[in-house]
């Protein structure tokens, strides 16, 4: 008989509420949001019939078929890339047995190792935000049943090569692991692992429309990978687990051809900005891959994010040791970004 599931043990930290009035930098949700006539385009269709009706997946399926050159049976639908981890967990997590990521990392991977019964296996990363490969390999062994590799990773923006994630998937299938290819932050790097997934029946690869596509609100993302495996996702798939608005603004995105393309370009022009302010400054920083800036900052990064806080914008602070003197800042429009150094500026200056 299994051991009774104790769920005192699992941690859940939720995020603060009443965000809406302020300049939001601290989740990497875009800032200012989809296009407003983009907006109104895709509003029009939502009529008192339309929402009267049950979801119906299928024009985003073969939408997403289309657009990465897969089959449809290669794609799960899930309510943010959040669920399609869950059921994978749900699915191919043994309890008992290891997940392996590296850390920090995306959160949900222990909580969801708590909620499974598994045991998180989390590799740090060394002085100076380096990962080391050879650590990450050692921890995959015969105890091992799921192997996550975020590329880029969230929130540090390291990445993996193609080189160094096919040894992760070959050490993962000698051991009979399962690994996911959580490709959230895609949109902001040029490299994907996409083309890995037909190649390898034990991969897994995650993405989401919350970050650039900027629909974080309505939860929505997808799972790529073989046929058998999605097979089993849909198992435990709700019936309706992706709403009919978040079904049909997912749909509308990928069918406009520059409206990602403009949505990059808007993200870079703001990033470049602020990394022209840090850098002219003499600032501290950490930008590698992603939406968002690691800053050095002066003073206590608490402080500084308390003092923002208290002018209307929030940023992201950490408890882990490695990340404890930055602010994490989510980067969006040069608009967005001079607001935000401005006032970042002031209070950098003001007693330091």
């Amino acid at each position: 008989m299994s051991k009774k599931r104790d769920w005192n043990e699992v941690v859940r930290v939720r995020p603060r509420q009443g965000r809406a009035e302020f300049l939001r930098l601290d989740m990497n949700e875009n800032p200012e949001g989809l296009p407003k006539a983009f907006h109104r385009k895709v509003l029009r269709q939502i009529t008192p019939g339309f929402l009267s009706m049950y979801p119906e997946p299928e024009r985003l399926i073969l939408e997403l078929s289309r657009s990465l050159g897969v089959s449809s049976q290669s794609l799960f639908l899930s309510n943010g890339s959040d669920e399609s981890i869950k059921s994978i967990f749900e699915v191919f997590g043994e309890p008992g047995k290891k997940v392996v990521t590296v850390a920090p990392t995306f959160e949900m991977y222990g909580v969801y190792a708590k909620m499974f019964q598994m045991v998180h296996c989390p590799v740090s990363y060394s002085q100076g935000m380096f990962l080391d490969l050879e650590a990450i390999l050692a921890a995959i062994d015969g105890e091992t049943s799921l192997v996550s590799v975020l590329n880029p990773n969230n929130p540090i923006g390291t990445v993996f090569s193609v080189a160094e994630v096919r040894r992760i998937i070959d050490k993962a299938r000698e051991v009979g692991a399962l690994v996911i290819l959580d490709e959230a932050y895609h949109y902001f790097y040029d490299q994907t692992f996409l083309g890995l997934v037909s190649e390898y029946d034990h991969v897994l690869l995650t993405r989401t429309f919350s970050k650039l596509c900027s629909i974080a609100g309505l939860r929505i993302g997808y799972t790529v990978g073989n046929p058998s495996l999605i097979a089993l996702l849909e198992k435990v798939r709700q019936t309706f687990n992706v709403n009919s608005v978040a079904l049909l603004y997912a749909t509308e995105i990928l069918k406009d051809p520059i409206l990602i393309p403009r949505l990059r370009e808007i993200e870079r022009k703001g990033r470049e900005y602020l990394l022209e302010k840090l850098r002219l400054h003499d600032l501290g920083y950490y930008a590698e891959n992603g939406n968002y800036v690691f800053i050095a900052c002066k003073k206590p990064a608490t402080e500084v994010a308390a003092a923002l806080e208290a002018r209307k914008i929030l940023v992201k602070i950490y408890g882990h040791e490695l990340l404890r003197p930055y602010i994490r800042v989510t980067t969006g429009s040069v608009v967005a970004m001079k607001r935000f150094w401005n006032i970042y500026q002031t209070i950098e200056d003001t007693h330091a």
